[in-house]
């Protein structure tokens, strides 16, 4: 089994790229969507959050997701007390998954932070999807129905692309004189050499 890691920064169109990787009948775990789930389900990060930033941080019985936010996009240490409760149980999450198709020739993960994580450490190789900035501010603005300076303030608490592509095995150019489709094809008929050799 080949795990191939997928990052990007906010508006590069990583998942795009990975719906590309499922119609190719590859499984994808999704970092994000799987955080969300174990911040509501995880005992082992309930108990920690609590004991961190206090009981009001759930409500309902699920993380209050407002209050997180405020907590930790406003202090550094917050945001590095989160991610080091957060993130060791999503990486044992997606051991399970990857055991769970270990049949499967390819696998991959969808990670925004999958190098500020360490994730990429359990991956083979490591694909950043690359865009201009510029093209993704406005993309992002017009998704998320926000300002320039919020999706500046985003981007600022996320390693740059280009750095990013410094840890990577593959770039993919998502910046529209590119095919996604061709670049995730060029990509797996390399790495279906590299598994058959």
């Amino acid at each position: 089994m080949i795990r191939i890691g997928v990052t990007g920064g906010i508006g590069s169109g990583k998942s795009i790229v990975c719906d590309i990787f499922r119609i190719y009948d590859i499984p994808v775990f999704d970092a994000d969507i799987e955080a969300k789930r174990l911040n509501d389900t995880s005992q082992t990060i309930r108990r920690q959050l609590i004991h961190h930033f206090g009981p009001d941080i759930y409500e309902n019985d699920r993380l209050n997701r407002r209050r997180f936010a405020e907590l930790i996009f406003s202090n550094d240490q917050n945001i590095k007390i989160a991610n080091s409760i957060i993130h060791p149980v999503v990486a044992d999450c997606f051991l399970e998954w990857c055991n769970s198709y270990r049949e499967c020739p390819v696998v991959v993960i969808d990670a925004a932070l999958l190098i500020e994580a360490g994730f990429n450490q359990f991956v083979d190789k490591v694909i950043t999807v690359y865009t201009p900035e510029e093209t993704r501010i406005e993309r992002v603005m017009k998704r998320d129905r926000v300002s320039r300076e919020q999706v500046e303030a985003r981007m600022f608490n996320q390693m740059p692309e280009e750095e990013k592509m410094k840890h990577s095995d593959y770039v993919i150019y998502n910046d529209s004189s590119h095919s996604l489709i061709e670049q995730v094809s060029k990509i797996l008929d390399e790495l279906s050499f590299t598994h058959s050799a």
